[in-house]
Parts: C-alpha cells; structure tokens; sequence
C-alpha cells in the first residue's frame, strides 16, 4: 500500500493476421488473454499495425516485451529472445512494414527520453507472405513456448500471472 507507483511493463504483439505466420505475436498476445490473469501494472496490447501509433502506447511502458514474427535466417520455428543492441540490427532484417514503424517508434521515444526497457521474443516465419488467418503448422506450435517465455520475463520482472 506504498505511494510508489508500480513498473508498468507491457506485452506488445506484432503483426498482420491477414498474413499468416505474421500474425504470431498477435496469437501470443490472445493466448496470455484468454489463459491467464495478470497484475495491475502489466497490460496486452495487439499492437496488429498500428504504425507510428504505437509511439503513444510504447512510451507509457516502464519495460516492454514485444512478441513477433522474426526473420534471423534460422530454420522455421527457431525461438528468439532479443535485446540491447541486436533489436535494431534484426528489425531491419525483416523487412516488414510494421517492424519499421516500431523500429522509429522506439527511436522516437529516445528523443522524448522516454525509451522502455525492451525484449522481444519470437519465432522464425514459415510463411508472411501468404493470406491467410492460420499460422503454418510448425509455428503453431511455437505459440505456447513463446507465451512460457513471456511469462519468463514477466516472472523476472516480479509480475507474475496467474
């Protein structure tokens, strides 16, 4: 019952559902909804595309942990943690319109010093190309592993779900 306000962390999942594997970090972000509860000082955000926008909704955040599609020319359903200074180099890796938008965003929060600790965890693509509403096979399989894994960070931060 202190005054001190408690660390907000946020969950953030990328990506474009319409386009199969894209719409992993999306996935991760329903399957922590649906399955469990969580503190007060962590909230879910389906980022989907939401672009420059998310400068708004990123620069609340104390820590944020991003959960995407990565392309890190690994072989399909490799897990990926990635943080410091690996974040920028393998944003730009993948090419995806959203990820530039997060990518300026988060440099955009540098200028308002108001940059959230982040990581970001994903899963290497089969397929982004694609319309299609369900993720390949072998990536869908990879959603509860990521969703173990933010529970992990969340866990390490001292927020823990329930």
């Amino acid at each position: 019952m202190g005054s001190e306000k408690s660390q907000h962390i946020m969950v953030l999942g990328l990506g474009n559902i319409l386009f199969s594997d894209e719409g992993f970090g999306i996935r991760v972000v329903e399957n922590l909804q649906e399955s469990y509860e969580f503190p007060e000082n962590v909230s879910l955000v389906d980022g989907g595309v939401l672009g420059l926008n998310l400068l708004g909704v990123i620069s609340q955040a104390d820590y944020l942990i991003v959960v995407d599609a990565i392309r890190n020319k690994g072989s399909v359903g490799d897990l990926y943690r990635l943080e410091g200074t690996a974040i920028p180099e393998r944003i730009r890796a993948k090419n995806s319109l959203h990820q530039v938008d997060f990518l300026e965003a988060l440099t955009l929060c540098q200028a308002l010093d108001k940059v959230p600790e982040t990581v970001i965890l994903g899963v290497e693509p089969a397929d982004i190309d694609t319309i299609s509403l369900e993720l390949t096979r072998t990536v869908r399989e990879k959603v509860d592993a990521v969703t173990d894994m933010v529970l992990a960070e969340l866990k390490r931060l001292g927020a823990v779900a329930k």
